[in-house]
């Protein structure tokens, strides 16, 4: 196996449901799925010097992902979201702010890594605080390639923001939602998803994309080519985290220099079987993977 490094950088939460608390936040969950695969990673984030930091720190000392680089702070709370979930297990967020990871501050440390690392992922969330964004938005240039994973959690973004993370990203992956309604804010009057795919690749200059479909499976541009996956028969128990999931596999396969439609088809199982599990990061071992995508 090709040893490969990444790093999140992002928000680390509590997720708080009505009958439960669950850690969670897009990057963690990346990076939980991407260490539970091989890919060794680490996260930049920040937690508050209370009982929900101290719980997160745990969490990713338990899971292996580094927590050399998220600092504590005192001055701000670590990050709750209150999630509710409708009957088809769909989630939607209420997020608090300000959290301490709208607060990170850059390090050279936090340069360092970058620059070792194979890739780094970020989402738009983290960008709702300039202390935050700003921190982002200096350590890019140092990153071999860049991932945006387009996390839109309304009113958390501005159209003026999402356009420089797409313009620096070397490959991004929305949901299909999102893919029609930035493109839509382009300026595009393409109806296809395919189109619009093209459309955005074209406006952002990045020639790797990727949209997911919920159940519908996803769609993946790489190298000029398109790669279809129509989705795995699974009864949803709650989809928080199976779009990380899916993240997480189709990366750590492209990184294994998998063929782009093996690794799309990987992704697809992966974030499948997330979604019939209740919470962001269940384990499910390779063998289960295989089995399923073998049935």
């Amino acid at each position: 196996m090709i040893h490969k490094s990444a790093i999140c950088f992002g928000e680390i939460l509590i997720d708080d449901f009505p009958d439960m608390e669950r850690i969670g936040g897009a990057p963690l969950n990346v990076a939980s799925r991407l260490q539970k695969l091989g890919v060794e990673t680490q996260i930049i984030s920040q937690v508050g010097e209370d009982e929900n930091g101290k719980k997160l720190l745990a969490y990713l000392e338990k899971i292996g992902v580094g927590t050399g680089l998220v600092s504590v702070t005192p001055h701000f709370p670590s990050g709750v979201v209150q999630v509710q979930l409708s009957a088809s297990g769909s989630a939607s967020y209420e997020i608090s702010y300000p959290a301490a990871w709208d607060k990170i501050r850059l390090s050279e440390e936090m340069k360092m890594a970058v620059k070792k690392a194979d890739l780094m992922i970020f989402g738009s969330l983290v960008c709702r605080d300039e202390v935050s964004r700003n921190s982002l938005l200096e350590l890019l240039p140092y990153a071999k390639f860049r991932v945006f994973d387009v996390n839109l959690r309304p009113p958390h973004y501005e159209k003026e923001i999402l356009v420089e993370l797409m313009q620096q990203a070397d490959f991004i992956k929305f949901n299909d939602d999102e893919l029609f309604e930035i493109a839509e804010m382009l300026g595009s009057t393409f109806h296809s998803l395919e189109q619009n795919i093209h459309f955005l690749a074209e406006k952002t200059s990045t020639s790797d994309i990727c949209v997911t479909k919920g159940r519908h499976g996803a769609v993946l541009l790489k190298d000029e080519k398109l790669y279809y996956n129509s989705g795995f028969k699974i009864e949803v128990k709650d989809t928080v985290g199976a779009g990380d999931s899916f993240l997480a596999s189709l990366l750590a396969k492209l990184l294994q220099e998998e063929e782009p439609q093996q690794a799309l088809n990987f992704a697809c199982a992966v974030g499948a079987l997330v979604a019939a599990e209740e919470g962001a990061n269940p384990d499910i071992s390779n063998s289960k993977i295989n089995e399923f995508m073998n049935v």
